[in-house]
């Protein structure tokens, strides 16, 4: 398969992955110039209708969902009996390999992990999609650990006629729901049910149940109960415990209904991580009955059955004592319903009222507004930080409020300890690419960021509005300045400008004169600039350098004379080169063979000023000349 060309496009490069009906392979798609992954069904089940469906049914399901934390789907194609997948190439590790390489994961990550997994699940659902193989397995960890869950190769739409498949039983059995295991109903609480289980793998390092066969595991998860996480790993928190035993009930009733409701206790977990916020849901056999209340005939009709049941019984005592007995029975029974009938009544007839919003409210004022409605109040011990709530003011209420409540039902409330204090870092020299980072890193917000021209290079914050290792409330906002580099302008055309004269201006603009060398010009009066570099129109900045060539003024007309050249008499034969030099200029002028009998040669040069003539004898220094024109 490797180098094969699926499509005409994508080119198979390695194979990294497989699953039970699929391989996985690295491939670079050559239109679009990127590299992306092609899940190709496994040769065997080509034939096989069903596993074919299944394929098909992944591609359906995942190409449909547009989600951050699920894989892409690009492009699903058949070529030569190869059904194949393309899909979103993700650089990193299964959930399963990094908690084989790590162990049980720290809690905060795994939490962070947990959540993405399950807003995942929550826009599958929310398309009518049931996963059904949730394990770590099919969890992909990028480096900087977002979650992409892939293969929904069993996945399946709900709809209201058939939403489980009943015929086989399908998932990964360490990570069934009981309801998988017995191969029978199952949907979006299953999902729930596997999640549990990956959040315990993730927080205790193991899964679990384990067995010798796959039977014996399925056998645990409707039989056993999981043996507690926080027995394993005593670091985990309480009501994260709470949250997973919860979503790995047995009794799908007992469940999570919804893996929103797992979203929005795993962020409560964060703030109160030892808190006592997971609700139990009760199946309808383990809901209170409501009795109807005892009615005054019922008591009536009960004495006089006893007064009759009394005196048919009782023929042997006189009419009189029977008739004593009798009432005094009944009066002592009545007694006793009346009693329970109170009882009853001042359980199930209790006042409800709705609970008010008191989020934001003090203490004080929170328990005086709920006491007003014959609502109960208790404080969480544990108070939390809060950049939105100032201290000793209420941030959470459980529960919530619109909420119908009995009032013999505490209002529970966590109060704020205002926001957390936090030291101000140091962001000055730092590119303004990494300021958001540092500053959320902190508990920092950015505030406003302006620009000025500086020395510093362009993007540099230059200054800050805080003073760093200042302590300040959490989420205050750091307004900073950057760099925006040296000021630009453009640069001014000295061209004819005596130099004595672009001294003085670029002193005047900031500008540092550099290299200044001559040359002859008729048309540019002597000392005065010919060009310069940077070139006019030129954007530059401040203490940028400046190099000028100046004029000479018109180069004198040249003159003619002879150069007298003694030839050494000890050579046959001879070359001989002649060099004008006028400046830093070098010029041959002269080249030619000769023998000693040419001696002395005279050869016409010209020039002006002076000028500098060296003669060379077979490439060797013979002679110099300088002339007078």
């Amino acid at each position: 398969m490797i180098g094969k060309v699926l499509g005409g496009r994508y080119e198979i490069l390695e194979k990294i992955g497989g699953g039970g009906m699929a391989l996985v392979y690295k491939a670079k798609c050559r239109l679009l110039n990127r590299y992306v992954a092609v899940k190709i069904l496994r040769s065997e089940f080509t034939n096989d209708e069903e596993f074919v469906k299944k394929f098909k049914r992944e591609s359906q399901a995942a190409a449909s969902l547009s989600h951050p934390n699920i894989v892409s789907i690009y492009d699903v194609g058949m070529e030569d009996d190869i059904y194949y997948i393309v899909m979103e190439y993700i650089k990193g590790q299964t959930l399963k390999e990094l908690i084989k390489s790590k162990g049980a994961l720290g809690i905060e990550l795994a939490t962070n992990i947990s959540l993405q997994i399950a807003s995942a699940l929550e826009h599958a659902h929310a398309n009518h999609i049931v996963h059904r193989d949730i394990k770590s397995h099919n969890i992909m960890i990028k480096d900087d650990y977002t979650v992409k869950v892939t293969d929904f190769g069993i996945a399946r739409a709900v709809s209201s006629t058939t939403i489980t498949n009943t015929g086989n039983i399908i998932g990964s059995v360490h990570y069934f729901s009981p309801e998988q295991a017995r191969g029978g109903y199952t949907d979006e609480k299953s999902d729930i049910y596997s999640l549990g289980v990956v959040m315990y793998e993730m927080v205790t390092g193991r899964i679990p149940f384990e067995g010798e066969t796959p039977i014996s595991v399925a056998l645990k998860h409707i039989q056993e109960e999981p043996k507690k996480p926080r027995n394993i790993n005593s670091k985990i928190p309480k009501s994260l415990e709470d949250i997973i035993l919860k979503a790995m009930e047995k009794d799908v009733n007992k469940r999570y209904s919804s893996v929103t409701e797992i979203i929005a206790d795993l962020k409560q977990s964060l703030i109160m991580p030892n808190g006592d916020f997971v609700k139990k849901n009760v199946t309808a056999d383990e809901n209170t009955k409501i009795m109807e209340p005892i009615r005054y005939t019922d008591v009536k009709e009960e004495l006089d059955r006893k007064i009759k049941a009394e005196e048919k019984t009782k023929k042997s005592k006189s009419n009189k004592k029977i008739t004593v007995l009798a009432i005094l029975s009944g009066l002592m029974l009545a007694v006793l319903v009346f009693a329970g009938y109170m009882f009853l009544n001042s359980i199930f007839n209790v006042k409800v009222v709705k609970v008010p919003n008191i989020i934001g409210y003090s203490e004080e004022d929170a328990r005086k507004e709920l006491e007003a409605l014959g609502l109960v109040m208790d404080v969480a011990e544990e108070r939390v930080f809060n950049k939105d709530v100032p201290e000793g003011h209420v941030v959470i209420q459980d529960p919530k409020p619109e909420t119908q409540n009995k009032i013999t039902n505490p209002v529970r409330v966590i109060i704020s300890k205002g926001p957390k204090k936090v030291e101000v870092p140091n962001i000055v020299g730092k590119n303004y690419d990494e300021v958001d980072i540092i500053l959320e890193s902190y508990g920092l917000e950015e505030g406003e960021v302006t620009q000025e021209y500086s020395q510093f290079p362009s993007g540099v914050v230059i200054r800050q509005s805080i003073t760093p290792g200042l302590t300040v409330d959490e989420g205050t906002k750091i307004d900073y300045v950057i760099s925006g580099g040296p000021e630009k302008f453009f640069m001014t055309d000295f061209t004819g400008t005596n130099i004595e004269e672009v001294k003085n201006q670029l002193i005047v603009l900031d500008l540092i004169l550099g290299d200044v060398s001559e040359e002859y010009s008729d048309e540019i009066p002597a000392g005065s600039v010919i060009r310069q570099s940077p070139k006019a129109g030129t954007e530059v900045s401040k203490k940028s350098v400046v190099n000028f060539v100046i004029s000479k003024g018109p180069k004198e007309p040249e003159k003619k004379t002879y150069l007298n050249v003694n030839l050494p008499k000890n050579l046959d034969t001879m070359k001989v080169t002649i060099f004008k030099i006028e400046g830093d200029k070098s010029s041959l002028i002269y080249e030619n063979t000769h023998t000693p009998a040419d001696s002395p040669l005279k050869i016409e040069v010209n020039g002006t000023g002076e000028v500098l003539f060296e003669v060379y004898i077979n490439n060797s220094f013979h002679d110099s000349t300088i002339y007078r024109f």
